[in-house]
């Protein structure tokens, strides 16, 4: 009746439905229930975490319903999502929906790409090896078989390193060119892939990509260089988790260029970047202390480290 033509007849039944007291709708949303029906109370019950968390539990809610789930404000909600891995190979979407969701953390995060990322390298590639051991050529397959026939033609494109680093000019002029388009049309689950597989180009335009799964796909993969990671350290175009992530792994942190790009960086997380400002060199603790880019707190903690040597 919420379908009927009658406006009237219309209001009434949402009204009815919506008024529906936690005893009777939880019956409902916990049960073999119709998907419209699911989906209706995902609508209009978006306040009702505990709600919310039976509706994605719910083996005959549809993908559509679990991919407007993905997106909730409720992190139990996308907890429970993220585990379902089967959803997720079968609807991309619900991946790119956790992906830009703010109350996706660390280990939900981690959790997907293992899933996505390592596990699907690996069965393309028959279990064979670890995925750091992975030839150009091996890669290649793997990504034709992940692509398909309709883009496995631009498979090069993706894996053959031109030489050098990306700089930000370079990105540019790639986001003219036909590997941008390429990745455009590509879904989450391939960005992911060429993230973790493709060259220094491919990286350098999907780690800005606004999925932060994409994005920290390419941070955490076997191919890439330290060089850019100090690029991606320098960067102020990318999300705050792929900081996060090189702030963290101690391999990158052993370099100081690293350090000093991640604490110079006013679009990495204060409490990181003050961290590594107690590393620096007194030359590079004066630029801080004199930039207006940084925050006044890295600013001042620089000045502080200096005055206590007596150098200020």
């Amino acid at each position: 009746m919420t379908h009927d033509p009658d406006a009237e007849v219309k209001a009434t039944a949402r009204d009815s439905l919506e008024g529906l007291p936690a005893t009777i709708t939880n019956a409902v949303l916990s049960g073999p229930s119709h998907p419209a029906l699911l989906s209706f109370f995902a609508d209009c019950r978006t306040d009702e975490s505990e709600q919310l968390e039976m509706i994605a539990l719910n083996a005959t809610t549809d993908d559509a319903t679990i991919v407007k789930l993905a997106a909730s404000p409720h992190k139990k909600v996308v907890e429970i999502i993220s585990n379902n891995q089967e959803r997720m190979l079968r609807t991309p979407e619900i991946v790119d929906a956790l992906g830009t969701n703010p109350l996706t953390g660390r280990a939900v995060i981690e959790r997907i790409l293992n899933f996505i990322g390592a596990s699907e390298v690996a069965e393309n590639l028959d279990g064979q090896r670890d995925e750091s051991e992975i030839t150009d050529q091996e890669a290649e397959a793997a990504l034709r078989a992940v692509l398909g026939n309709e883009m496995g033609g631009f498979v090069k494109q993706l894996i053959e390193d031109k030489g050098g680093d990306v700089t930000d000019e370079q990105i540019e002029q790639l986001q003219e060119g036909n590997l941008f388009q390429l990745v455009q049309q590509m879904t989450v689950f391939q960005k992911i892939q060429i993230g973790r597989m493709g060259n220094k180009e491919a990286r350098g335009l999907l780690v800005r990509d606004r999925n932060k799964l994409v994005a920290i796909s390419v941070a955490t993969s076997p191919k890439i260089t330290e060089s850019e990671i100090i690029t991606i350290a320098q960067s102020r175009n990318v999300c705050d988790e792929v900081y996060r992530v090189i702030a963290m792994s101690r391999e990158w942190t052993r370099n100081y260029q690293v350090k000093l790009a991640l604490a110079a960086n006013p679009k990495c997380p204060q409490a990181m970047a003050v961290k590594f400002v107690n590393y620096l060199q007194d030359k590079d603790l004066r630029v801080l202390m004199r930039s207006r880019d940084v925050s006044r707190a890295i600013a001042t903690h620089a000045r502080r480290i200096l005055s206590r040597k007596g150098k200020a």
